[in-house]
């Protein structure tokens, strides 16, 4: 097949063009990050249109889960309620930030699909958005961690650089999931319910509410194999004033930089047919 044909029948001009156009989306996309913010921003407002609280509504109840969980598993786990309660409200606010991030992500294009077939704005701006709506309900949230920090004292010990870098690299692997799901979902409508169904499997999985006991047999399994382990680990254990576990950031990067490989490759190759799957 020559370069006319298969122009015609597949409308590529090759993989460096493809890669090209990708690139370009990317910076665009970057360039216009005031505009992903600003659609962001929309749909945390029209969301809660008319609501006294707005978005606080979620803070409140994730404060009363927090609660909650807090004493029940203080009780079952026979462990003193203020080592308890920290863990498991950090676990509960960041775990929020990555499941939802990852969930949400499966619509990205989706819920674009007018806009991507009516303007020629770059696609990963639609991503961008979904991270940053999930980050902006994150702000609302941090009401209850600088509480937990507050009254019980973590601000004596708590590491915040190495948290915050935590931070940057749980946003740098849910931004790849998030565009992979994107993809994906665009083209095969069944993901999000396998999403959804694997992050709610994830949350048992994860020490989000229970404290992991002895790193032996299939615990130990649990905790290295479980990539949501090191991204919650990154930031809740500078948080409470303990060392994260010592492959936790070189698990986090080399997870971000396979991961934005094999995410951005397929962007590449689907990119041209993204809007007709929707």
């Amino acid at each position: 097949m020559d370069i006319a044909e298969h122009m015609l029948r597949t409308g590529s001009r090759g993989f460096r063009d493809d890669l090209d156009r990708a690139v370009d989306d990317l910076k665009r996309s970057v360039r216009g990050l005031g505009l992903s913010w600003s659609l962001a921003w929309h749909d945390v407002v029209s969301r809660y249109r008319g609501s006294i609280l707005g978005p606080f509504w979620i803070t409140l109840s994730m404060a009363v889960m927090v609660l909650g969980i807090g004493f029940l598993y203080a009780e079952l786990q026979n462990i003193p309620l203020e080592t308890t309660l920290p863990f498991v409200a950090l676990g509960i606010v960041f775990w929020g930030l990555i499941s939802q991030t990852v969930i949400e992500g499966c619509e990205s294009f989706v819920q674009a699909s007018g806009m991507l077939s009516q303007t020629s704005l770059p696609m990963l701006t639609f991503v961008w958005r979904t991270v940053l709506r999930n980050l902006a309900a994150l702000l609302h949230h941090l009401v209850i961690v600088v509480a937990v920090i507050a009254g019980f004292g973590l601000w004596r010990t708590m590491d915040l650089p190495l948290a915050l870098a935590g931070l940057g690299l749980v946003l740098a692997n849910v931004s790849w999931m998030c565009l992979l799901t994107a993809i994906i979902s665009a083209r095969f409508r069944d993901i999000p319910q396998i999403v959804m169904s694997i992050m709610q499997f994830s949350m048992f999985m994860t020490p989000v509410f229970w404290q992991p006991g002895e790193r032996v047999g299939l615990m130990d399994a649990v905790l290295t194999w479980n990539p949501f382990f090191h991204m919650l680990d990154a930031i809740r254990a500078p948080l409470m004033g303990v060392a994260p576990e010592a492959s936790t950031f070189s698990v986090l990067v080399v997870m971000a930089l396979a991961g934005w490989a094999v995410a951005f490759g397929l962007f590449t190759a689907t990119r041209r047919r993204i809007v007709h799957y929707l």
